[in-house]
Order: C-alpha cells, then sequence, then structure tokens
C-alpha cells in the first residue's frame, strides 16, 4: 500500500467513513450478502435470485442469501435495495416491473431506477404466457375476445399486484382487443396462480417460469405468448401479435447494487454472473422455467433500463394509464 493510500484510509478511520480498497474488493466478500427479491417466494424474481445466489455462493465461499420484500407491485424491497449501504452486501433484483413500470405508474416513487442504483448485469429475460383456467371454453386468443365480448365485465384477470408486468400487460390487452375485463390484483404472482388454478378468476398473464410447470400438468391451459414472436422454449404457443398485431412484452431480470458501490465490486459481480449465465445447468434451469440466460456490462444493462424505462412510459400512454 503506497503512502497516499495509507493517509486516505486513515483520515477515513478518524472521520468513521468506511472505505473498500481494490484489494478488499478482491477479498469481497468476506461475509454473507443479501440478495433483495422485491417479490413473493415462488414468483419469478424469487426463483431467479435463487438460481444466481446458489452459484454465486458457490464461487464466493459465502453465503448469497435472498430475502423475500413483496409489496406495492416491487417498490418496498426494490426502496430497501436502493437505500441499503453501497458495499456490495445487499444486491436487489433488477426486474422491470419496479424498475420501468412503476416509473410510470406512479407519480413519485421512493427510488430513482436510474441514479439510485448500480446496475451489476441482466442475467434472464422471458416472455410471458396467457393461461386460462381449464374449465374456460376457450382454445386461443381469438376465443377469448370473443368471450370477453359476448360478457362484457365478466371476465376477470389476475395480476401480482397493480402496477406489475402482467397488470401491464393485462390492460395493453384490454386496450388492443378493445374488451371489457376487469383487474384483480394480488400481492404476489403466486396468489394469483393460485387462485386461477382454484377456478377464482379466469386467466392471467404469468411470466414463463410460473405458467408453464402449470401448463404441463394440466393444471391450466397455455393459450399465447406475449413476446413479438414465437418463443423458442414453447414453439407450440402461438404469439398474441398474430392476432393483436404489434402486441409485445417481454420480462426481465438482472442484479443491481445501490448506487456508489465500490466498482471494482461492480466488476467482480459482473463478471462472476456472466460465467453462471453461460454454466450448461443454468441454461438448462432457466430454459425449464421458460426464460433465456442474458449477460451484459454494467454499462450495458444501465443502457437497457433506461431504454426500458422509455417503453414502457409510451405503452402506459398508448393505453391511457395515469400516475397515481
Amino acid at each position: 500500500m503506497n503512502i497516499a493510500s495509507a493517509v486516505r484510509i486513515a483520515f477515513a478511520a478518524i472521520l468513521g467513513i468506511a472505505v473498500i480498497t481494490p484489494v478488499a474488493a478482491q477479498n469481497y466478500p468476506v461475509r454473507a450478502v443479501r440478495i433483495i427479491a422485491p417479490f413473493p417466494a415462488g414468483g419469478s424474481s424469487d426463483l431467479v435470485a435463487r438460481i444466481l445466489a446458489q452459484k454465486l455462493t458457490d464461487m464466493n465461499g459465502q453465503q448469497f442469501i435472498v430475502d423475500n420484500r413483496p409489496g406495492a407491485g416491487g417498490t418496498l424491497g426494490t426502496e430497501l435495495g436502493a437505500k441499503a449501504a453501497p458495499d456490495g452486501y445487499t444486491l436487489t433484483v433488477g426486474n422491470v416491473a419496479p424498475t420501468a413500470v412503476n416509473f410510470s405508474l406512479f407519480k413519485k416513487l421512493p427510488y430513482d431506477p436510474v441514479n439510485d442504483f448500480a446496475p451489476i448485469a441482466l442475467s434472464a429475460v422471458g416472455t410471458t404466457v396467457l393461461v386460462v383456467h381449464p374449465s374456460l371454453p376457450v382454445r386461443s386468443v381469438k376465443d377469448v375476445i370473443a368471450l370477453a365480448k359476448a360478457k362484457p365485465g365478466q371476465l376477470n384477470y389476475g395480476s401480482g399486484g397493480s402496477g406489475t408486468p402482467a397488470h401491464l400487460t393485462g390492460e395493453l390487452f384490454r386496450h388492443m382487443a378493445k374488451v371489457n375485463i376487469v383487474h384483480v390484483p394480488y400481492k404476489g404472482t403466486g396468489q394469483s396462480v393460485n387462485d386461477l388454478i382454484a377456478g377464482h378468476i379466469q386467466f392471467i398473464f404469468a411470466t414463463m417460469p410460473v405458467g408453464i410447470p402449470h401448463v404441463k400438468t394440466g393444471r391450466l391451459r397455455g393459450l399465447a405468448v406475449t413476446s413479438e414472436k414465437r418463443s423458442v422454449l414453447a414453439p407450440d404457443l402461438p404469439a398474441v401479435s398474430e392476432t393483436l398485431p404489434g402486441f409485445q412484452f417481454d420480462s426481465w431480470w438482472g442484479l443491481v447494487a445501490p448506487a456508489k458501490t465500490p466498482a471494482d465490486i461492480i466488476n467482480k459481480l459482473n463478471g462472476q454472473l456472466l460465467q453462471i449465465t453461460k454454466h450448461p445447468d443454468v441454461k438448462q434451469r432457466f430454459a425449464d422455467l421458460g426464460l433465456e440466460p442474458a449477460g451484459n456490462s454494467p454499462q450495458q444493462y444501465a443502457a437497457f433500463i433506461k431504454s426500458e424505462i422509455d417503453k414502457v412510459a409510451k405503452i402506459t400512454k398508448a393505453i391511457g394509464l395515469q400516475p397515481e
């Protein structure tokens, strides 16, 4: 350590300021790391977080522990992550809902999705799937639209809460199909799926990790995906856009840290996440959930987040959703 570094650390110690040197970053982590998943256990953010946490634990020799903090469409957990100490020991699952959707749906968020976080890497992307209860007499998107028009206000669709991607996708569907359907918000995706299986609601736009397993068991019926084109992970399902041209909405997941987290730590985690998403077993686990692995630099992830915020803003404007 040179004299300048020693003096800087000495003054920081006197002032009570924590300093993370490049050497410390190389040794990072020296204790358990928390990964905040801003949605309940069983949802897509939770599932992705646990896959990443397991691999990060194996690579670092320290526990990466998933901490589910649901509420307000992911806002509560994301706020907690934004206000955590920027020391690399609290990470947050970045997701389209609290990052991009909520920016357009709420007049004032308790965090800035761009300035309050240091993006690490985008790790997974996935389309959502329109799933219905098997008792519903529909076999296609056209059938759903026809039934909704025959029974205005009588078809209910669920979501993990107001402002979540499932809600936004449902409203985009309502707008483009010109149908009267009713939104039923839940505290998490898992609850909405449970109520759909029980027959209390008629359909949801579920992420592939949540919806496809139930389609495979026959508890739900899959009708279409919301990606621009058919998904390679569910080639038998048509895209909603084949019935409603221009319809498209995808979900994505990555990790972010509080702003001002040392760049050395961000870069170390980025490198590890890029390795993780290339692991054959991780690719398979993602594929089993209907997700495709992703990977980019912190700078590319930051640019991606900004582009998603802009895209969602255009969608909410088009469908007439007003900030609350």
